[in-house]
């Protein structure tokens, strides 16, 4: 079995058309999509589709791009939210969270400090519901660990990691699991492939990302999640290991790192 886990499964640009796209990915043997909401407006969403789709699960978070919008009264609501899912087997992480400093509006003194607060404030619930991480991490590789370490969660995954080898231990080194998808599978992305290729294989999960992050197959169409084989396909590769190998290590890495994935999963 593979595991998508980082999919926008909701994103508009699937046209209405979720549930077909992960029937796809279920054919192409992708047993789990693990979809991260962005902000209150798509909890509901995010929530239905795990409830409708066999091979779909669910995070809740405020995505740092969303933060501008957001106030006291939507982190009250992913509180409750997260309370009341607890008691939903789809529910398994919290996320997307984390900061972004790149985008030119999230810069801006008084938004890193929004930002930094809201992370702050989803990992407290975090760690409060004994919940894993999902981050996005942008331009904040060292910011986001010095948070995390000062709030630990139930370990993590590491999004869309592309820092260094240094800062790559870091979250190995917190419990984190560290997510490669389409990136990878370009020749000009050196330092990723270098990371793909010699971090451990047991801190590395699969991911999409879809709609976004397109393989150089599909670039710059839509991602979606039916490309985790293919792209797996790019790290055995570049490692000089079978996929059979990859498609073990990533499984039970992302199994360690969400235990209420592998409970859904075991069901």
């Amino acid at each position: 079995m593979w595991i998508d886990t980082h999919c926008h499964l909701d994103a508009r640009e699937f046209g209405g058309e979720s549930l077909r796209v992960a029937a796809d990915a279920g054919k192409a043997g992708v047993s789990m999509i693990v979809i991260p909401a962005i902000d209150v407006a798509n909890f509901d969403a995010v929530a239905q589709l795990a409830a409708t789709a066999p091979n779909a699960s669910y995070g809740l978070g405020i995505h740092p791009i969303c933060v501008p919008q957001a106030g006291e009264d939507d982190l009250a609501t992913l509180r409750s939210r997260v309370a009341a899912a607890m008691a939903d087997p789809n529910f398994v992480a919290i996320g997307e969270v984390g900061l972004d400093f790149f985008l030119p509006h999230l810069v801006e003194p008084a938004m890193r400090e929004k930002q930094v607060y809201f992370f702050r404030e989803q990992l407290k619930i975090a760690r409060e519901f004994g919940l894993p991480i999902l981050t996005h991490v942008r331009k904040s590789q060292d910011q986001v660990l010095k948070h995390i370490r000062q709030i630990p969660p139930a370990g993590g995954i590491a999004h869309a990691f592309n820092g260094s080898f240094q800062q790559a231990q870091g979250y190995i080194d917190i419990g984190f699991k560290l997510g490669f998808g389409g990136n990878l599978t370009f020749t000009r992305a050196l330092q990723i492939r270098r990371l793909a290729e010699q971090l451990p294989l047991s801190a590395i999960v699969m991911e999409t990302d879809a709609p976004d992050i397109a393989p150089h197959w599909l670039h710059p169409g839509v991602n979606t999640p039916d490309q985790v084989p293919r792209i797996a396909e790019v790290l055995s590769q570049l490692r000089g290991i079978g996929l059979d190998e990859v498609q073990a290590a990533t499984t039970a890495n992302a199994h360690h790192v969400m235990p209420r994935l592998r409970a859904l999963l075991a069901a």
